[in-house]
């Protein structure tokens, strides 16, 4: 049955599910609290809101994030007029898609031009290019922009302490080419915060300074600044701390330039964002909708006019969520991310090359990273709506939490003397420490899981051969990325491999049938597995005696069933694996109080898994 309605003109509509009763919460409450008690993870007799609690989680920034949204922050405006939550542009993405921006580090000039041609005839729309330390010579500019049309192609520089002397060699190979000043497009990429951030020592505020007043003055369309929030996310850091530190640094340029005489609404739409967008898609899209969202609330308290407070915006997939073991996956994560930042609303996005983490990318992976967005463009049709996370009730809860979060942070830093006060007197670093080690311990207990590195890892994987990418200049902030401390371990059991012929590897004692131990089993060896470490079972047992025979001699085994069998056997085994020369005998399994006799720890879902692979490679010797 479909039931219909009558227009104002007569006409009949159409009123889908009309002929269903509406649900209520308390019905969606019943239906879970079933499931959750099905599944053990909800007791008997719990309160009505127990299975809302059992299925919140909390970001890094402490936002509880629930199951259900029936209800959203309230009005957010609409695209392109303040507070552009929704969008800078009241069209979106809708008319031209966002900017393709892929980007060059290659130190090699005639590579680089032959990777910039084949990026823009494959439908990239601007270059992002890494100059001086880290990156291409700045003397070697023009040779990597050989046959490039600079009045055709947007162009974005990051050279670090050397911004001054790259963007000098940049205006003057436009001069070269006679290009218009109007015609030139991109950024110029000077952001001495950004230097003081990744080094420790200051960059240089006046040649910042001046390149500014050079582009309010030459080149209308270029801007001169780079706001870059990557040192703050790679250092660990949460979206609400990229998002404080990102407000802090444009907050700190927008004075240098009024205080150097530059009108206000000019010197707000000198400077560009960067911002990082994770696998995590919803916290990305909310991430850029907030971000607009603070942006907005300063310039508006700086007197800027409401047409000029419009946040320009590039998201760059995360660097560090990429892997260098099973970096296949890093496709996965990065289209993620490339969604999150289309649908965030950024103008432009560089998606990362999947073997990025390895070191220099080859062409296929360029190709992949290019294409990746053309799909989602072109296939896919995301910039066709102009603000489709609008609505969303989750959405929009997470972007109003999150501002909220970010602005906190901005003001505790702006209590604090303002962001260089605030690098140099240790306070950002040490509360990005803090996050870094508590994302550290989520990963290192599994809860935030890697696929390919902490879960399911392949220990046939052959390497990724790639040329080393040239170091960037360090000495301030850190750098991580979220799977370095599984891949220290892996990197240390191959490097025994190639040593010994034989890669370490401890003994499952398996007991019973399959059916019995195979769970357990299948378990104890993925996260063996994830610290490099082989694993051989005993099959199919039905006595201690059985599991001896199969017993390989490893210093280390873990026993592997149900726990029925562990009451039964668990401490039989053990003893007859020590007298066969077992040194460190492990169950897979919840702990119990008391243990089984012989038994040195757990393995379990939610363990350590880091402090258990890092104490059966001491025990096997691995490193020494």
């Amino acid at each position: 049955m479909v039931a219909h309605s009558t227009s104002s003109g007569g006409r009949p509509e159409l009123v889908l599910a009309a002929e269903f009763p509406e649900p209520t919460r308390e019905q969606w409450r019943a239906q879970v609290q079933k499931v959750l008690q099905r599944s053990g993870l909800l007791g008997e007799g719990a309160a009505p809101e127990a299975p809302e609690d059992v299925l919140a989680s909390s970001t890094y920034d402490g936002i509880t994030v629930h199951p259900l949204y029936a209800a959203g922050p309230g009005e957010v405006g609409v695209p392109g007029l303040v507070p552009f939550v929704r969008g800078s542009r009241p069209q979106g993405s809708v008319a031209e898609g966002w900017d393709v921006r892929q980007r060059h580090e290659n130190p090699d000039a005639a590579e680089t031009n032959r990777e910039i041609l084949a990026d823009l005839y494959n439908g990239v729309s601007s270059l992002w290019l890494r100059l001086g330390p880290g990156g291409l010579a700045v003397a070697d500019l023009a040779d990597a922009l050989e046959g490039v049309h600079l009045d055709m192609i947007c162009v974005v520089l990051d050279a670090g302490a050397d911004f001054v002397a790259a963007a000098e060699a940049f205006l003057a190979l436009a001069a070269g080419q006679d290009v218009r000043g109007s015609a030139l497009r991109g950024n110029l990429g000077a952001d001495p915060l950004g230097v003081q951030a990744r080094t420790g020592r200051p960059g240089d505020r006046d040649g910042a300074v001046r390149l500014a007043g050079r582009c309010a003055a030459e080149f209308p369309e270029l801007k001169a600044l780079v706001v870059d929030g990557l040192p703050y996310h790679e250092a660990g850091g949460s979206d609400a701390q990229e998002l404080g530190c990102s407000l802090a640094v444009a907050t700190t340029y927008l004075r240098w330039l009024t205080e150097a005489g530059l009108e206000v609404d000019k010197a707000a739409g000198l400077l560009e964002f960067r911002v990082a967008t994770t696998a995590d898609q919803f916290l990305g899209i909310a991430k850029l909708r907030a971000g607009r969202r603070l942006w907005e609330q300063v310039t508006r308290a700086c007197g800027v006019s409401e047409s000029a407070r419009g946040q320009v915006q590039h998201a760059v997939t995360s660097a560090a969520m990429l892997t260098r073991r099973d970096p296949w996956v890093n496709m996965l994560r990065t289209t993620i991310a490339t969604f999150a930042a289309g649908m965030g609303g950024a103008q432009a996005v560089t998606a990362l090359p999947f073997d990025a983490a390895v070191g220099l990318p080859d062409g296929f992976a360029r190709r992949i990273a290019r294409n990746t967005q053309a799909l989602l463009l072109e296939e896919s049709h995301l910039a066709q709506v102009i603000d489709p996370a609008g609505g969303s009730y989750y959405v929009e809860s997470l972007t109003e939490e999150l501002a909220q979060a970010g602005w906190r942070w901005f003001q505790e830093i702006e209590a604090a003397g303002g962001l260089p006060a605030a690098l140099e007197s240790g306070l950002v670093a040490d509360r990005l420490a803090a996050t870094w080690e508590a994302r550290r311990n989520a990963i290192a207990h599994r809860k935030d899981a890697i696929t390919g590195v902490s879960e399911f890892p392949d220990l046939d994987e052959p390497p990724l051969e790639r040329a080393p990418a040239p170091e960037r200049p360090s000495g301030g902030l850190p750098v991580h990325r979220y799977a370095e401390d599984f891949e220290r371990l892996r990197e240390a059991a191959d490097a025994q491999l190639a040593a010994t012929g034989s890669r370490p590897a401890v003994f499952l004692a398996t007991l019973g049938s399959l059916a019995a131990y195979n769970a357990r089993a299948s378990f104890a060896r993925n996260l063996f597995a994830a610290g490099g470490i082989a694993s051989a079972d005993a099959g199919a047992t039905e006595s201690a005696r059985d599991v001896v025979a199969a017993y390989t001699g490893t210093p280390v085994v873990c026993l592997c069933s149900r726990d029925t069998l562990y009451a039964e056997r668990a401490a039989d085994t053990a003893r007859a694996l020590r007298e066969a020369g077992a040194k460190r005998v492990l169950l897979a399994g919840k702990p119990s109080d008391p243990a089984p006799e012989g038994i040195d720890g757990f393995v379990f879902a939610g363990c350590d898994a880091l402090a258990v692979l890092g104490d059966v490679h001491a025990e096997l010797g691995v490193g020494r």
